[in-house]
């Protein structure tokens, strides 16, 4: 299975993925497309999108721990790695105030 988050996808590039994705929100693809196709997709996406778009792609993978993460451009999450394990942390778009954070009592 191959996952495809965008920020912006150039038009003809969110075309060729409508052939073989179903996309369940604007700009998010999902495909139970075999590894080798996948690794094809995300080369030609690397290939074809600017680093605007934003990519974060989510491929499963036969090797432990069965799935691999891709990055292009600037994403509204960061892949972090921890133990091995590729894990996916939303960005604080709010920066913290110290008045909000709790008091130690």
């Amino acid at each position: 299975m191959l996952v495809v988050i965008a920020n912006d996808l150039p038009p003809a590039v969110r075309g060729r993925m409508k052939l073989w994705f179903v996309e369940p929100r604007a700009n998010m693809f999902v495909s139970g497309i075999k590894n080798s196709v996948a690794k094809k997709v995300v080369e030609y996406l690397h290939r074809h999108c600017p680093s605007e778009s934003g990519l974060m792609i989510f491929n499963s993978s036969s090797t432990t721990p069965g799935y691999e993460i891709y990055g292009l451009g600037d994403t509204r999450r960061d892949v972090i790695e921890m133990s091995g394990l590729q894990l996916v942390i939303e960005k604080n778009t709010v920066p913290l105030n110290s008045a909000d954070l709790p008091k130690p009592s």
